[in-house]
C-alpha cells in the first residue's frame, strides 16, 4: 500500500496500535491509476494521475516525458503495471522500455529495434513473458515498394529488458494483434493478427503460442506461404481496424471501420480456429478504429473516429453476443478519438486519446449497465496529435475490485 505523506505520521501510531491488538490497518492515497498518452507530433508521453473518487486526470510532475522515438503509434504496459513499452518510428522502427515509478513518473531504460518497419500495434501475453509487435513492411519492402509485413517477438527478461527478437512473416497490412489468456479446458494460448489486406481479402490469422518460448505456430485454419508472403485466415470484413479478446479467452472481437461494425468470433479451445458468432456483426458509430473490454469482461467499447464517440455494449458471457447502444455512441468524445482504454484498478473510468483535439476524454462507466457519463473537466489537454492512450493501476491496491 502507498501512504499519503501528509498523514503518514498519524498512521504510524494507528498501525502500531492495530498490530498490538492483533489487527492490521491500511490506507491508500487518492490515485487509483495512471494514464499515459503518446504524441505522434513530438514523440513525448503525457502522464496523469487518476483520482479514485472522480476519475479526473491531474498531470504528473515532469509530464510530458521525452522518448527516443519519432511518431509513436501505440503503447502497452506489463501486466503488473511496472513497465511500459512504447512502439514507434517508421524506417527506424523500435520499442522503447520505460519503468513506471511509484509516483507514476516514467523513466526511459532501453530502446530495441524491431524486425521490420512502420510498426502498427503491440500486445503482451498474460504472464508478461512475451511482447508481440506488428509491423507493415518486411525487409525489402516499403512505401515505394509495398509488400507484406510481420510480427516481431520479444522475450521479456526478468528485469523487463527485451531479448534479441525473432520474427514471423504475415500478409499485407497487419494492423492489430491480441493474445488470449489460456483458454478453457486446454490452456492453449492463441495469438491473432489482423491483416487488413485489400477487400475482400481482409482476414484474421490465428497462431498458437509456445508458452515456453513465445514462438508462434499457425493454427490449422490459417496459412502463410510464398514470397512475398500471402496469408489466409478467417474473413474479417472490409477494412478491419482493431481487435480485442475477452478476459476468459473465449471470444474475439474485430472492428471494421469501413462498414461501421464489430465482428464477433468464438475461440474453439482445441484448435483456435475462429468461428463467427451467430449474432454477429454489431453496428457501431462511424469509423471505429479502436476497441477495448472492461476488466470484468462485462462491457465492450469502441472509439469511433468520424462520429467523435464511444459505442457501448454489454457482453453475454454465455454466447459472446453483444447488446446495448449498438447504433449510436452513447458518449461524446472530443474530435478524432484514436484509442480507448479502461483503467484496471477500479475498472470504472474510461479514456480516449483524441487525435484532432490534442486531448484525452474521460468517462465513468456504470458497473451495472456499462453506460458512460463524462467526468468533470473532460477533455484534458495532452501533447499534439495523441496517437494512443493506456492506463496502469497505482500499486497493488484496488485490483480485487475488478472481479464480477
Amino acid at each position: 500500500m502507498k501512504f499519503n505523506a501528509m498523514i503518514r505520521t498519524a498512521l504510524a501510531g494507528a498501525t502500531s496500535l492495530a498490530i498490538a491488538l492483533g489487527t492490521t490497518a491500511c490506507s491508500r492515497d487518492y490515485t487509483a491509476a495512471y494514464v499515459y498518452s503518446t504524441s505522434a507530433s513530438n514523440g513525448t508521453i503525457s502522464g496523469f494521475a487518476v483520482d479514485y473518487q472522480s476519475g479526473v486526470l491531474t498531470a504528473l510532475a515532469g509530464s510530458p516525458f521525452a522518448s527516443q522515438l519519432s511518431n509513436p503509434t501505440t503503447l502497452v504496459p506489463t501486466p503488473n503495471g511496472k513497465f511500459l513499452y512504447v512502439v514507434g518510428g517508421t524506417q527506424n522502427a523500435a520499442v522503447e522500455e520505460f519503468s513506471v515509478g511509484t509516483d507514476g513518473k516514467i523513466y526511459g531504460q532501453n530502446t530495441y529495434n524491431i524486425t521490420g518497419t512502420y510498426p502498427t500495434a503491440a500486445a503482451i501475453d498474460s504472464t508478461g513473458g512475451y511482447l508481440y509487435v506488428t509491423y507493415t513492411y518486411q525487409v525489402g519492402y516499403g512505401p515505394a515498394n509495398p509488400g507484406p509485413g510481420g510480427v516481431t517477438i520479444f522475450k521479456i527478461n526478468a528485469d523487463n529488458s527485451l531479448a534479441t527478437p525473432t520474427n514471423v512473416n504475415v500478409g499485407n497490412r497487419p494492423i492489430a494483434i491480441a493474445v488470449s489468456v489460456p483458454v478453457p479446458t486446454t490452456s492453449n494460448v492463441y495469438v491473432y493478427v489482423v491483416d487488413q489486406e485489400t477487400s475482400p481479402n481482409a482476414n484474421v490469422i490465428g497462431f498458437q503460442q509456445n508458452t515456453s518460448t513465445g514462438a508462434l505456430t499457425l493454427t490449422s485454419g490459417s496459412t502463410c506461404t510464398g514470397t512475398p508472403t500471402v496469408c489466409t485466415g478467417v474473413h474479417s470484413g472490409v477494412t478491419p481496424s482493431a481487435i480485442a479478446i475477452d478476459p476468459t479467452g473465449r471470444y474475439v472481437y474485430v472492428t471494421d471501420k469501413s462498414s461501421n461494425q464489430i465482428l464477433g468470433y468464438q475461440i474453439p479451445s482445441a484448435t483456435g480456429n475462429l468461428a463467427a458468432l451467430v449474432s454477429s456483426p454489431y453496428a457501431t458509430g462511424l469509423y471505429p478504429v479502436a476497441i477495448t473490454i472492461d476488466p470484468r469482461g462485462k462491457y465492450i467499447y469502441t472509439a469511433n473516429y468520424n462520429s467523435n464517440s464511444v459505442s457501448s455494449y454489454s457482453l453475454n458471457s454465455s454466447d459472446g453476443s453483444l447488446g446495448g447502444t449498438a447504433a449510436v455512441g452513447n458518449f461524446s468524445t472530443a474530435t478524432g478519438p484514436t484509442c480507448v482504454t479502461v483503467e484496471p484498478a477500479l475498472g470504472i473510468y474510461l479514456y480516449t486519446s483524441n487525435y484532432l483535439d490534442n486531448s484525452v476524454s474521460g468517462a465513468q462507466l456504470s458497473p451495472n449497465t456499462g453506460q458512460l457519463e463524462g467526468i468533470a473537466n473532460t477533455p484534458f489537454p495532452v501533447g499534439s496529435l495523441p496517437s494512443c492512450v493506456t492506463a496502469v493501476a497505482n500499486g497493488s491496491h484496488s485490483s480485487s475490485l475488478v472481479n464480477p
